[in-house]
């Protein structure tokens, strides 16, 4: 089980990935962030996930 300390929130993680927390919360509803919970209104994520590709750049349509 998860603690604490290896999670962090929505709004942390799109401060560390650069993009917006509708963005973060986002990838979540939609199953793109692997570990990713919602209690209440709040998500909260493993904190060493990594940022899942977007699906708008030429790098991830290249990956398909």
């Amino acid at each position: 089980m998860d603690t604490m300390d290896n999670l962090c929130t929505a709004k942390e993680l799109a401060e560390k990935w650069g993009v917006t927390v509708r963005m973060v919360t986002l990838m979540c509803t939609e199953g793109k962030i692997p570990g990713a919970k919602k209690f209440g209104n709040s998500w909260v994520i493993p904190k060493d996930t990594e940022k899942p590709l977007d699906g708008r750049t030429k790098e991830a349509k290249e990956s398909r």
